[in-house]
Formats: C-alpha cells, sequence, structure tokens
C-alpha cells in the first residue's frame, strides 16, 4: 500500500457526518494532499444501484439477510475498483459510512450474527481497515430533530432504514459505541450534539493520530 490514509465517519441518521466529510476533505487539500470522497453503499456504479435499491420504498423491500450481502456486494466492488488504487497511489481516502456501519446496523439493529457479518466484512474488505474511524455521536432525541428539519429543508421524505423505530436506532448507537470502546486506537468518539463548528474542532483534533 502507498502512503495514502484512509478515514471513515461513522455514526447513526442526523449526525452530520456528510457536512464533516466534506469539511475533512476542503482542510486536507489546503494541506497539499490528495483526497478522494466517497459514501457507501455507493462510490462506484454498481454500488449506486445498490444504494438505489437499499433506499426504494417498494411492497417487495429486501429481508434481513439480503440486506446485508447487498451492502456487501457494494463494498466489495468500492474497495476493490476505487479505494485499494487510490490508496496504492497515495491518495487519502475519506468515506461516509464503511464497514463498520453494517456491524451497527445489520448487527446491533438487525439482530444478525456478529461473527458473521465480521468474517463477510473481512471478506469483501480483502482485509482493508480504516487508519481512523471518526464516530459521530448524537442522542436519539437530537437524531431525530435533525432529520425532520433536514426534510422539511430538502422537502425529501425519510427513507426505509431511517424510519425504522426508536428501538432500532438506540441498538445502532449501542452498537457503535460498544465498538468504540473495544477498538479505542482506531475508533475515537466525537460528541456531535453541538454546532458544525464545534464538531468540526473535535474531528480535526482527531486527525493528529495519523498526520
Amino acid at each position: 500500500m502507498g502512503s495514502g490514509k484512509f478515514i471513515t465517519f461513522e455514526g447513526g441518521e442526523g449526525c452530520g457526518k456528510s457536512t464533516q466529510v466534506r469539511r475533512l476533505k476542503d482542510a486536507l487539500e489546503r494541506r497539499g494532499l490528495k483526497v478522494l470522497l466517497t459514501r457507501e453503499p455507493g462510490g462506484t456504479p454498481l454500488a449506486e444501484r445498490v444504494r438505489a435499491i437499499l433506499k426504494d420504498e417498494s411492497d417487495d423491500p429486501p429481508c434481513d439477510r439480503a440486506e446485508l450481502l447487498l451492502f456487501l456486494a457494494a463494498r466489495a466492488q468500492l474497495v476493490r475498483n476505487v479505494i485499494r488504487p487510490a490508496l496504492d497511489a497515495g491518495t487519502w481516502v475519506v468515506s461516509d459510512r464503511f464497514s463498520d456501519s453494517t456491524i451497527a446496523y445489520q448487527g446491533y439493529g438487525r439482530g444478525l450474527p456478529l461473527e458473521v457479518i465480521r468474517a463477510a466484512n473481512d471478506f469483501a474488505c480483502e482485509g482493508l481497515k480504516p487508519d481512523l474511524t471518526l464516530f459521530l455521536d448524537v442522542d436519539p432525541e437530537t437524531s431525530r430533530a435533525r432529520m425532520r428539519g433536514r426534510e422539511a429543508a430538502t422537502n425529501t421524505s425519510a427513507d426505509r432504514i431511517e424510519l425504522a423505530g426508536d428501538d432500532f436506532h438506540a441498538r445502532i448507537r449501542k452498537g457503535f459505541l460498544e465498538m468504540a470502546a473495544a477498538e479505542g486506537d482506531r475508533i475515537v468518539t466525537i460528541d456531535a450534539s453541538g454546532t458544525e463548528d464545534e464538531v468540526w474542532g473535535g474531528v480535526w483534533k482527531s486527525l493528529t493520530r495519523i498526520l
């Protein structure tokens, strides 16, 4: 692998990941680094089609196992065709979600076996692990308020996963917190309940680990 670093952002709905991902990309580029921004599911033509399936409010939504396999298929394509080549070329890659989301959402949230998900993640990612993961943590009340605000501002409606119940999203948060506690050398928990600038301060401070 070249000198590129791999940074991922994780968190529940409404935590502000997308905003911080863009700010980090801009900040790293100002330091003269080449940066590739990607997201999950997505980032390749195939993965974007998978994203559309997963977001679709159809009468035949994927069952929990099918949902897991769709996320993994999109990830395998993204790693093989985009992320690894970029890292090998010395590019820094910043991703809005990665494999930890599958553990949190399909494992803790849906209740699928964690050991199966971890093994499948490793296979799909070809063993690739982020150099740094930033978990933006918000409480359920803040999350719901932000999602409502986003829907009103963009005139959009929540997708199938966002519409899952409070218990589902509480389990997801629990999963992220447990992963952060177990992998503190890689995962940094950032309080994302504050303003955009306050959260950004925590994000940039965390970058000292790998800069």
